[in-house]
C-alpha cells in the first residue's frame, strides 16, 4: 500500500529510511511548538490556543504535502513571519491580532490562486540556474547559522554576533555550547560513515548528554535566564483553549480600526515573504536532493504550493501566523527522505505532540544544532556547481549576493529578492539584456517597489 501511494522504489528509498527521515525532521523543528505560541502570545493571543493552531496547521499542510505532492517537506508557522506578525504588524502598527489573522487568511486565498495559475510556473522557470544553485547554498549557510544560534555557539555581541564565552555562565550557556560542539562532531562522524540514523542520533544523543550533565551537576537549570530542566516533563494539553482564537479572523468589524489600504499592504507583505520563502525552500532543497527534472523544474511544485495555501488558511482560522515549507526539512532530506512518507511521518508526530506538548517542548534547542550544522554543510557543497570563471561573472556575482544575503539578513526571500535585482541590473549594464527573461524584469521591479513602499 505504501509503495503504491509514495512510489518508494521509484525514488530509491524504503519505509524505514522515510520514517527515520520524518522523525529526524520532527526532532529538529519541534521547537516551533514552543516558540510560536511564545511569540504570538505577545499580541494577546492565548498561548495554548496558538500551540494547538500551530500543530493543526502543520499537520494539515504537511499531510497534504506528503499525500498530494509526495514530497518530504514539512509546512509549519514560518519563523520571521511570526515575528513580523507579532512585533511589526500587531505591536508597532497597532493592528489587532484578529485583523492580522484575516490578512493571513486572504493571503492564503491569493497564494492558492497563484499556485493554480500559470503565474507560478512563469516565476519559477524565469529564475536562472545560477540563482537556483545559489538558493541551495544560501539555505545551507542559513540553517547552519540557525544551528549555531540554537547551540548557543553564536550570540549577540558588540559586532552584531560573537562567539559565546564558555567560561562565563559555564553551568548554563557555557556547558550547553560545549555539548552542542560534541554533538556536532559526533553527528559529522556518523554522517560521514553513512550511518542511516546519524541526524536523529545527533538530536537524541546531544539531548541525552545534556541530561547526563544535569544529573552530574555540570548543567544547572536557571529559569530566570531561560535555561530550564533538560528532563522531559509530562502533561496533557488543554484543548478547551482553542475557542479563544478559533474563527477570530472573521471578525470583520475589527477592520475599521485599520483601514482597507493598510490592510492590503499588510496582506501583500505576508504574501510576498511567504511565496518566495516557499519557492526558495522547495527549489533549494529539491536541487540538492536531486528532485528537479532535467529542465530544473520541480514537477510537484503546484501541489506543494496548494498544500501550503491550505495550511495558511487553516492556521489563520485556528489562530496561527503564516505557514511555509520549513527550511529544517533539509534535515529529513539529509537523512534520506525522498517521498511524501517522510512528510506524513512528521505530520503524524505533530498531531501526537499536540496531545503531549509539554513532553515535546522539553527538547532543548542546543540538541537541534548538530543536524542543522551537518545538513548545512551538505547543502553548501552545491557551491562547486556554480560556474565562477571570469566569463561567468555576470551570473556568478548575483549568485554570490544571493548566498551572502540569506544568512546575514536571516531571510530566504531577501536573498532571492536581491539576487534577482542584481542579476537584472548587472546583466543590463554589461550588455546582456537579451539573456534576461521578461518575467525577471517584472520581478525585479516588484522587489524594488517592495523595498520602497513596504
Amino acid at each position: 500500500m505504501l509503495e503504491k501511494i509514495f512510489k518508494l522504489k521509484t525514488h530509491n528509498t524504503n519505509v524505514k529510511t522515510e520514517v527515520i527521515a520524518g522523525a529526524t525532521t520532527f526532532m529538529v523543528m519541534a521547537y516551533i511548538i514552543a516558540v510560536n505560541p511564545t511569540i504570538l502570545s505577545s499580541t494577546g493571543m492565548d498561548e495554548t490556543a496558538v500551540l494547538i493552531a500551530t500543530c493543526t496547521a502543520t499537520f494539515v499542510g504537511t499531510l497534504l504535502m506528503g499525500l498530494v505532492a509526495n514530497l518530504p517537506f514539512v509546512i509549519s508557522a514560518g519563523m520571521g513571519l511570526n515575528a513580523f506578525f507579532a512585533y511589526t504588524v500587531c505591536d508597532s502598527m497597532g493592528v489587532p491580532w484578529q485583523v492580522a489573522l484575516l490578512a493571513v487568511f486572504v493571503e492564503g486565498i491569493i497564494f492558492l490562486i497563484i499556485a493554480l495559475t500559470p503565474v507560478r510556473n512563469a516565476i519559477v522557470e524565469a529564475i536562472p540556474l545560477s540563482i537556483k544553485q545559489a538558493i541551495t547554498v544560501g539555505i545551507g549557510l542559513f540553517i547552519a547559522f540557525i544551528g549555531l544560534q540554537n547551540g548557543g555557539l553564536v550570540v549577540a555581541g558588540s559586532k552584531l554576533v560573537a562567539p559565546v564565552d564558555i567560561k562565563e555562565d559555564f553551568h548554563t550557556a557555557g556547558i550547553c555550547a560545549i555539548i552542542a560542539i560534541i554533538g556536532i562532531l559526533i553527528t559529522f562522524v556518523l554522517y560521514i560513515k553513512r550511518v542511516p540514523i546519524a541526524l536523529l542520533v545527533g538530536v537524541a544523543g546531544t539531548w541525552c548528554i545534556g541530561m547526563l550533565a544535569q544529573a552530574a551537576g555540570i548543567y544547572v537549570p536557571n529559569e530566570a535566564q531561560g535555561f530550564y530542566s533538560l528532563y522531559p516533563s509530562f502533561g496533557i494539553t488543554d484543548f478547551s483553549a482553542v475557542g479563544k482564537t478559533f474563527a477570530s479572523c472573521f471578525d470583520f468589524k475589527m477592520l475599521d480600526t485599520v483601514g482597507i489600504a493598510n490592510f492590503i499592504i499588510i496582506m501583500f507583505s505576508f504574501l510576498f515573504v511567504d511565496f518566495f520563502d516557499t519557492v526558495g525552500t522547495l527549489i533549494g532543497v529539491s536541487l540538492k536532493a536531486g528532485m528537479l527534472d532535467e529542465k530544473g523544474k520541480l514537477p510537484q511544485m503546484r501541489s506543494a504550493m496548494v498544500a501550503n495555501s491550505v495550511a495558511v488558511m487553516t492556521g489563520s482560522v485556528m489562530g496561527c501566523s503564516t505557514t511555509a515549507p520549513f527550511v529544517e526539512s533539509a534535515a529529513g532530506v539529509g537523512a534520506g527522505g525522498r517521498t511524501g512518507l517522510t512528510a506524513v511521518t512528521t505530520g503524524a508526530l505533530f498531531l501526537v505532540s499536540m496531545l503531549f506538548a509539554p513532553v515535546i517542548t522539553s527538547i532543548p534547542l542546543f540538541a537541534t544544532a548538530p543536524p542543522l550544522v551537518v545538513v548545512g554543510f551538505v547543502m553548501f557543497s552545491t557551491v562547486t556547481d556554480i560556474k565562477m570563471g571570469e566569463k561567468d561573472w555576470i551570473s556568478a556575482a548575483p549568485a554570490y549576493i544571493c548566498i551572502l544575503v540569506m544568512p546575514l539578513f536571516y531571510s530566504i526571500s531577501e536573498g532571492i529578492s536581491l539576487g534577482i535585482i542584481s542579476y537584472v541590473l548587472i546583466s543590463l549594464f554589461c550588455g546582456k539584456a537579451k539573456t534576461i527573461k521578461p518575467v525577471m524584469y517584472v520581478l525585479a521591479a516588484l522587489f524594488l517597489l517592495k523595498y520602497i513602499f513596504i
